[in-house]
C-alpha cells in the first residue's frame, strides 16, 4: 500500500492532466453536436475493434453452434425458395425491392430495459440508418448509428422499438413492443376486440414500414390475452432467440428514397 501512495504522489501531475482532458472532451462533446457526433463515432470504431477481436476469440470456441444456425438459415433459404447461388460475391440476396446485407454480430444485450446489436458492417457495406436487421429465424433490430465498418441497431428488445404487424391466419394489422421483462416475449398490441387470437398464431411484418420486407416471422401467439376497452393485448413468443445471434442480415429498401419522395408530397398537399 505505501508505494501505492508513493506512486500515485509521483504521477500526480500526469493523473491530473489526464483527468482534466476527460473533463475537457466531456464538456466539448456536451456542448457541441459536431464534436459530439465525432466522438460518438471514434468510439464506436475503438469499441468495435476491441468486440470484434472478443468475437473472434468467442467464435472458436461456438463453431459447433455457429455451423448448426448456419445449417439451419441455409435450409430456411432453401424452402423459401431462395437459391444458395443468390448468395453472391457482393454480399447481396437478390430480390426486387430489397437487398440483405450479411453481417456477423460482435456485441450484443438482452438484459437491459434499452438494448443494441453491434454488427461488423458498416457505411463501406452500404448499411445505413434505419435499415433492419433481421436473424435467420425473424426480426432482430433497426439500424440506429453507423461509422465506416460497424454499425448498432436499436434491438426489438428496447422501449422504443415499436414494429407494423399482421396475424398471419387472418391479416389483421397489429403492433409488437417489448415490456422490458423477459427477453423471449413481447407484446402484440391494438388487437380489435372482434379479433380472437390464438394460441401458436403466427406474427409475421405487415411491410408498412419500409424498413423491414413482409411476410418475416415475429414470433407466435402465447397463452396470454389481455381485454380491455375497444383493443386488445396478447403475450408473443419472439421467433428469434436474442440470447444465441450470431448472424444477421440488414434489410436494404432499394426504393425507400422513392417512397419517402411520394410521402412527402402527399403531406405537402
Amino acid at each position: 500500500m505505501r508505494f501505492l501512495f508513493i506512486f500515485l504522489k509521483k504521477q500526480s501531475f500526469f493523473l491530473l492532466f489526464i483527468f482534466l482532458e476527460l473533463l475537457a472532451l466531456l464538456l466539448l462533446a456536451n456542448h457541441n453536436n459536431y464534436h459530439k457526433t465525432n466522438i460518438i463515432n471514434s468510439s464506436n470504431v475503438i469499441t468495435g475493434s476491441f468486440n470484434s477481436v472478443y468475437s473472434t476469440i468467442s467464435d472458436y470456441f461456438f463453431l459447433k453452434k455457429a455451423n448448426d444456425q448456419l445449417s439451419k438459415e441455409n435450409a430456411l433459404l432453401l424452402n423459401t425458395g431462395i437459391s444458395l447461388s443468390q448468395l453472391s460475391d457482393s454480399h447481396y440476396i437478390k430480390d426486387t425491392v430489397y437487398h440483405f446485407i450479411p453481417a456477423r454480430v460482435v456485441s450484443n444485450t438482452t438484459r437491459n430495459r434499452n438494448n443494441y446489436i453491434m454488427i461488423n458492417k458498416g457505411r463501406a457495406h452500404g448499411v445505413e440508418k434505419e435499415m433492419g436487421l433481421v436473424s435467420p429465424a425473424g426480426i432482430a433490430g433497426i439500424i440506429v448509428g453507423v461509422s465506416e465498418n460497424y454499425s448498432i441497431a436499436m434491438s426489438l428488445l428496447h422501449k422504443d422499438t415499436r414494429i407494423s404487424a399482421r396475424l398471419k391466419s387472418n391479416g389483421q394489422m397489429v403492433d409488437v413492443s417489448w415490456d422490458g421483462i423477459d427477453y423471449t416475449k413481447g407484446i402484440v398490441e391494438n388487437i380489435p376486440t372482434h379479433i380472437i387470437p390464438h394460441y401458436g398464431d403466427t406474427v409475421i411484418t405487415s411491410g408498412y414500414s419500409f424498413v423491414f420486407p413482409e411476410n418475416i416471422i415475429i414470433g407466435t401467439i402465447g397463452e396470454k390475452t389481455e381485454q380491455g376497452g375497444s383493443l386488445n393485448q396478447a403475450e408473443l413468443y419472439f421467433s428469434t432467440d436474442f440470447n444465441n445471434l450470431y448472424y444477421v442480415y440488414v434489410t436494404e429498401n432499394l426504393v425507400s428514397t422513392e417512397l419517402d419522395s411520394l410521402e412527402m408530397e402527399l403531406n405537402n398537399e
